[in-house]
């Protein structure tokens, strides 16, 4: 797979080092170098880009800024991997949910870790937007086969350090949103895992049969819950209060489970 990509920076010899290792590396194109945000902008009109090496300190347009112009495009926006000097934007190109962020000066190795995370990304994308071919339909003279309710992904793909982890659903105890962060505790682990992300987003994703929100920070995993009470549960050792809003579903809930 070929992942088209450009490079942006307005310092001559940093653009020259991380167009040399675009070139050097395979499965990378480069279709076009800028020395600004602005002109990349236009250039992003005239190639299809997939990722983009972009500096932040820049005149006019910083890199910070050109990638909340291209959030609006939604899934179709090409991916960020941030290559700068300065480390104190890191969480904000985490905002603005970048790929990785190469803090510079940085080497082959290091350029060629966060490049194959862009391809990881790549493949996946390709993955879910061509699904396998259904199967061909049966003979006339058999009887038509059965169609099954499609079933829900048993994976949950998040963001966690510039990279997608798959955390199985079967795994999930609960999730606990804490400002900016959500934490997913899992089973036989003590340590959670903290994803920058807010609780509706991972709301959306996760199977409604499965997970039920029930607390303004709170989402469990319906089949963790080890003892209930009208107001709250149990889920390992900790309790979980039901807010306000969500004791009618909860209470509905529960008049299944009794």
């Amino acid at each position: 797979m070929t992942v088209n990509c450009i490079a942006v920076d307005d310092e001559p010899l940093a653009l020259g080092l991380v167009c040399a290792f675009i070139e050097q590396t395979p499965f990378l194109n480069l279709v076009g170098r800028y020395g600004s945000a602005v002109e990349a902008l236009g250039g992003l009109q005239q190639h299809k880009v997939d990722l983009i090496f972009l500096d932040i300190q820049m005149p006019n347009l910083n890199g910070i800024e050109l990638a909340r112009v291209l959030d609006s495009r939604g899934p179709s926006k090409p991916r960020i991997i941030f290559t700068t000097a300065y480390n104190q934007f890191a969480l904000e190109g985490y905002r603005v949910d970048a790929l990785d962020y190469l803090l510079k000066p940085f080497n082959y190795e290091e350029f060629l870790h966060a490049a194959n995370k862009a391809l990881a990304y790549a493949e996946l994308l390709q993955k879910s937007n061509n699904p396998a071919p259904a199967a061909a339909a049966a003979p006339a003279t058999e009887p038509a086969p059965v169609v099954a309710e499609r079933v829900e992904d048993d994976y949950l793909f998040i963001k966690v350090e510039y990279q997608l982890v798959r955390i199985a659903l079967s795994d999930i105890l609960y999730l606990e949103s804490l400002k900016d962060y959500v934490k997913v505790f899992l089973k036989n682990s003590e340590k959670a895992i903290l994803t920058l992300s807010s609780l509706k987003a991972l709301e959306e994703k996760l199977p409604a049969k499965r997970f039920m929100r029930v607390h303004r920070s709170y989402i469990v995993s319906l089949d963790k819950i080890n003892s209930i009470t009208r107001n709250a549960m149990q889920i390992g050792k900790i309790n979980i209060t039901v807010g306000d809003q969500y004791k009618d579903a909860f209470g509905a809930f529960l008049s299944r489970w009794v």
